[in-house]
């Protein structure tokens, strides 16, 4: 059974939200208090630009450009359920619970469970990087050979996020799977648009990955692949080796550990 704190009908955002999560958290007074509390501190470590909302007969929630995730508390576990959590990149296996369904996914933390915090931050910061594109009025972009987006060159997050958004159907999602992916292992990843393709890079080592959209996949290029183990399946260059990406065979564990080793390696050094 749900606990309900005082008040439990109202619905508030900010400031006042953040007073009933606060009282929440005391009306609690035991491991349950404990937990959320330290899990809202890590969400807002994640994402100092999150809101605090209060909804839905008494729900904690936070949220960035849409929901991000919820705070229920019960009886014997803390549930945390991300509204898109099906779609974001979980290599740690944190969510294991709500498993079935295609949208939501939830984190339950029972009494004295520990949760790695380094995993847990990226998992927000990847709903964050999800939700980016929502309620963006931005005109698309005009659509090259392939469907791959026409987008200026430019430097920084803010043209990436552009290129994604303006990729037509399922090929969408995987940019922005892959960007999330990228970013949750590569924390101080540099990015850029070059070429009408999305370019990550480390300052003072070069660009290690771009990915480009054509009609029936998203290729996936590595400036080092022939130094990966294993090494992608695609190319014939000195150095360079790439994977196409299809509709439903995109393996996220591998493309983790390609991203870890790629961004260990010296890239390619066009100036990031």
């Amino acid at each position: 059974m749900a606990l309900k704190a005082k008040k439990s009908h109202e619905q508030a955002i900010g400031k006042a939200a953040s007073r009933l999560i606060d009282q929440r958290i005391r009306e609690l007074g035991d491991w349950r208090g404990e937990t959320l509390a330290r899990m809202r501190a890590l969400i807002l470590e994640a994402d100092p630009e999150m809101t605090e909302e209060w909804k839905w007969m008494g729900t904690p929630v936070w949220s960035h450009n849409g929901n991000v995730c919820t705070g229920e508390t019960y009886t014997n576990v803390v549930k945390l359920t991300f509204a898109h959590g099906a779609k974001l990149p979980d290599p740690s296996d944190l969510f294991n619970s709500s498993l079935t369904g295609n949208t939501r996914r939830a984190i339950d933390i029972h009494e004295g469970e520990k949760i790695d915090t380094r995993a847990f931050k990226a998992l927000v910061k990847a709903a964050v990087a999800y939700n980016a594109p929502a309620g963006k009025k931005t005109k698309p972009a005009k659509l090259l050979s392939g469907g791959n987006p026409q987008i200026a060159k430019a430097n920084g997050d803010a043209p990436v996020k552009a290129y994604i958004a303006s990729i037509p159907g399922w090929k969408r999602d995987i940019g922005k799977r892959l960007d999330a992916l990228i970013v949750r292992n590569v924390p101080n990843v540099q990015k850029a648009v070059k070429w009408n393709s999305p370019f990550y890079g480390i300052d003072g080592q070069g660009w290690f990955l771009s990915f480009h959209v054509f009609t029936g996949y998203v290729k996936v290029t590595f400036f080092s692949g022939t130094s990966l183990r294993p090494v992608p399946p695609g190319g014939a260059s000195k150095e360079a080796r790439w994977i196409d990406i299809h509709e439903d065979d995109f393996d996220e564990a591998q493309m983790a550990r390609w991203i870890k080793q790629a961004a260990a390696l010296p890239g390619y050094l066009a100036p990031v």
